[in-house]
């Protein structure tokens, strides 16, 4: 798959999460991916910057949906 097509597609799942993060105040930002080693970049926003639940927000709810529809993302880091 083309980087544009993928990144489209990581981007499409991302905008399908962001509601779900917005109704409690926080928001999710693509910054990029390395297709080589499979590592998803994004920033969280809002609410859920500095919030103490954000790495399980960012593992188990972000990472697991992106995992299962974008099987090139091995992993997900927030910077």
């Amino acid at each position: 798959m083309s980087d544009n097509k993928l990144e489209k597609k990581i981007k499409d799942v991302l905008n399908e999460i962001r509601p779900h993060l917005q109704m409690d105040g926080g928001d999710v930002e693509f910054v990029s991916f390395d297709e080589e080693s499979g590592v998803l970049s994004v920033k969280l926003k809002g609410a859920c910057h500095g919030c103490p639940m954000a790495v399980v927000t960012l593992q188990d709810g972000i990472g697991r949906t992106m995992k299962a529809k974008v099987p090139e993302v091995k992993e997900i880091k927030s910077v």
